[in-house]
């Protein structure tokens, strides 16, 4: 079974990996509920899913018909302005055939631009605010890809008292010295106002390229070789409070829940620079290359 902690300040123990459910994005309703079976054997009890993952929420209804109070339940929106953002939730709803989420999040929030509208008046914030007052939603966060994902998440606590955030964190992201920078920043700020902290992307190789052979099953290529895809899980499960999303590849999914059953194991400098170059592992996202997806 893996390890569960505090989730923030929301009260609830969740397991630390938490089960990204954009896998469920192109699947059949009857592999999904195989996929549960997985989530079960390893005590899986956290769901992160969004509007903008294909069909996942509605191969979370029926499961979650009978099942909402095993698992702590998170969607997300992408919309900027109020009334746009609330009713997506609402039609996240009716999609997961639920009366209310644990966590609704604001997606991918880190363009400026983007976070004026979201943040401003009449913002998506509002809305989410709003639906937190009708007891649609539990908590509110804020989620990011790219290389200023921390740092507009750092903007975002101290802009509102947000209950989560979510970004990338592998050795290849905190190998770049302004993203390590934004993201220790990030760390100890959400650690002191008990926001709980989620990443994304820590099994990634590198981006696809036109000579990979591989059926893609996420848009990077993850690492499939079991010991280095173990020290990545490490990596990210060694730092205390940090909670690792699945990846969207579900092919993947029981390898990377069998290594984080396993006892967590920091890996060291030494190796996970053995397996940066023996992999010949690239960050997803370079500042100023490419920032985000």
């Amino acid at each position: 079974m893996i390890e569960k902690q505090l989730f923030g300040k929301t009260g609830h123990l969740s397991s630390r990996v938490i089960f990204g459910a954009a896998a469920l994005g192109a699947m059949s309703q009857d592999r999904a509920e195989s996929t549960f079976e997985v989530l079960d054997k390893f005590g899986i009890n956290h769901i992160d899913v969004a509007a903008s993952y294909g069909d996942a929420e509605l191969r979370l209804g029926p499961i979650l018909e009978s099942r909402r109070s095993d698992f702590f339940l998170a969607t997300k929106t992408g919309l900027r302005t109020k009334n746009e953002a609330k009713d997506q939730l609402k039609r996240s709803l009716e999609r997961m055939q639920v009366d209310n989420v644990d966590l609704i999040q604001l997606h991918n929030l880190t363009k400026q631009n983007e976070w004026d509208v979201a943040m401003g008046s009449d913002g998506a914030l509002e809305g989410l605010i709003e639906a937190k007052e009708e007891g649609l939603v539990k908590n509110i966060g804020v989620t990011g890809h790219g290389t200023f994902a921390a740092s507009m998440h750092l903007q975002s606590l101290q802009t509102y008292d947000f209950d989560s955030v979510l970004l990338p964190h592998n050795f290849s992201m905190m190998s770049q010295e302004q993203y390590k920078s934004d993201f220790e920043d990030l760390y100890s700020l959400a650690r002191s106002k008990e926001v709980a902290i989620q990443t994304i992307k820590s099994i990634a190789l590198r981006r696809w390229t036109e000579e990979d052979e591989e059926k893609r099953y996420s848009w990077y290529r993850p690492i499939t070789d079991k010991h280095p895809l173990k020290r990545a899980v490490d990596y990210t499960l060694s730092v205390d409070g940090l909670f690792l999303n699945s990846s969207s590849d579900a092919t993947l999914l029981e390898v990377l829940l069998s290594a984080a059953a396993e006892p967590v194991l920091e890996p060291s400098n030494e190796q996970m620079q053995d397996d940066f170059r023996e992999l010949q592992m690239e960050p997803l996202f370079v500042r100023g290359v490419s920032d985000d997806v």
